[in-house]
């Protein structure tokens, strides 16, 4: 039971993490804030952790009530939250740079949007929260927000050192295999939604 309870965390903390990609935004976290200075640059990521997960929390708690008001399947919102995360992965892989055009720059409007959303939790967080909700539980899900959210403040209070080991090529290489991480994910989603509704129909 433990075993079987340990295996399951780590798999929604391991996807969460991929979905969110901290590791892999750096240079476009870098680029939004480029013009702040080092302390309003670390205000903007504090402000960006903190409406991301914030977010994230609030799905985590009620998630399973947006399913029964609109009468949704888990299985349906696997089918559907996975076809989504295809899309945001296969995106991740081809896209090559970040637009930040028309982006404030002002250290709460670039912490709050677009750093804490939709670049750190878009839809593909959500989704992922949602099922790991519906799938594992409560206890889980809002573990598992709070693990990514202190790893991602982590990788953002360091965040120039780490640029620096990385470098662009190297925070790109991540970002790709992350990328594909996470189209894995999504097809096992897909997957399991299509079995679940399979083994109904029998």
């Amino acid at each position: 039971m433990i075993e079987f309870f340990m295996t399951d965390f780590l798999r929604a903390v391991l996807s969460l993490i991929i979905v969110v990609d901290p590791l892999g935004n750096i240079p476009i976290f870098l680029g939004i804030t480029s013009d702040l200075t080092p302390k309003q640059r670390k205000k903007a990521f504090n402000i960006a952790v903190l409406t991301g997960f914030t977010l994230l929390i609030l799905f985590a708690s009620v998630g399973n009530w947006v399913l029964k008001i609109f009468n949704i399947e888990l299985y349906s919102f696997r089918i559907a939250g996975g076809a989504l995360l295809l899309f945001i992965a296969l995106d991740l892989l081809i896209k090559t740079k970040f637009e930040a055009r028309g982006y404030s720059h002002a250290p709460e409007e670039a912490g709050a949007v677009p750093l804490g959303v939709p670049l750190l939790v878009g839809p593909g967080a959500i989704t992922t929260v949602i099922i790991i909700l519906e799938s594992s539980g409560f206890v889980t899900a809002l573990v598992s927000v709070v693990i990514v959210a202190a790893l991602t403040w982590l990788i953002l209070r360091f965040v120039d050192p780490i640029h620096g080991a990385l470098g662009e090529v190297g925070s790109m290489v991540v970002s790709k295999i992350m990328a594909m991480l996470l189209a894995a994910i999504a097809v096992q989603y897909i997957l399991e939604g299509i079995r679940e509704y399979l083994t109904k129909l029998t």
